[in-house]
């Protein structure tokens, strides 16, 4: 058994005599976004077998529109060739939802992890968020009142944060991306989140000086970040955060799934409503 593997099933034990409290981050660079897709089915594999603990990866993506299960092809108005032609891919995915933009300088999070209630599950990363940008004296809100078109993290009528998420067997799989120095135009160029008019920002916008929004951002923004949302979506989820390398990660999956293909297990994608919480062999999907 290799060390990883090794460590992998304490882990695991540790897990299972703690009941689930923990939270395993795993902090991962820079991911493609169909490479983290992976991982993320592979992760919530395990995670429905009770094999490993909630996780979160926290990460960047090279340049994508991710389109949810109710985004139309009108909201990528210059076509789906233009943006490729830009480097920028173009996947579908199963979250809720409509269009959003990842790009270097957004962190991500994808908590993997085991709820019984999806508006709570979100609701509690929205929370967690406004925590976030409270840290660095930004003034930001949740807007449930205003309905599932809002979901995410909002400063006055500026979009800082989007929330997707998708519920299989009561384990979510996707999460928060949150604009700390992303380029923010490639957000014009589409509806983003489905909203025509919506205006984005980010923290470097929010917290630029008057007259130096081409400034660059603080060094070191980006890891100060990643480290609050990990203590504060862990707060949240009233888990117990505990880092973990990728190796130690990886191992834990290929001890609990073998050979198994990830996503096996008799699911069928979409098959409950969008806001319907998750029950056994049921999905849900809320909107970004």
């Amino acid at each position: 058994m290799s060390a990883a593997h090794a460590a992998a099933a304490r882990d695991a034990g540790a897990h299972s005599a703690r009941g689930g409290a923990e939270l395993w981050v795993c902090q991962l660079g820079v991911v493609p976004y169909r490479e983290a897709l992976e991982l993320q089915e592979r992760l919530r594999a395990a995670r429905q077998r009770e094999a490993i603990a909630d996780v979160m990866l926290l990460l960047e993506h090279p340049p994508v529109y991710t389109r949810g299960r109710r985004a139309s092809d009108a909201e990528l108005v210059l076509g789906e060739d233009w943006y490729r032609d830009r480097g920028i891919d173009v996947v579908d995915v199963d979250r809720g939802g409509k269009v959003t933009y990842h790009g270097p300088g957004q962190l991500v999070g994808y908590p993997i992890v085991r709820t019984g209630e999806v508006a709570a599950h979100v609701r509690a990363l929205e929370s967690a968020l406004v925590e976030v940008l409270a840290a660095e004296g930004i003034a930001a809100r949740s807007r449930p009142e205003d309905g599932p078109a809002y979901t995410g993290v909002w400063v006055q009528e500026r979009k800082i944060a989007s929330i997707g998420v998708h519920v299989s067997r009561g384990v979510t799989t996707h999460g928060f991306a949150l604009n700390v120095d992303v380029d923010l135009e490639p957000f014009q160029w589409v509806i983003a989140c489905g909203l025509p008019g919506v205006t984005m920002t980010s923290m470097a916008r929010e917290l630029a000086p008057p007259g130096a929004a081409g400034a660059p951002p603080p060094t070191g923004r980006m890891r100060c970040v990643r480290r609050r949302a990990a203590f504060e979506v862990a707060r949240a989820l009233g888990r117990r955060q505990r880092l973990i390398s990728r190796a130690r990660l990886q191992a834990a999956i290929d001890a609990a799934l073998g050979g198994a293909v990830a996503g096996s297990g008799g699911e069928t994608a979409g098959s409950a409503g969008e806001t319907q919480a998750a029950r056994p062999g049921r999905h849900a999907a809320v909107p970004v």
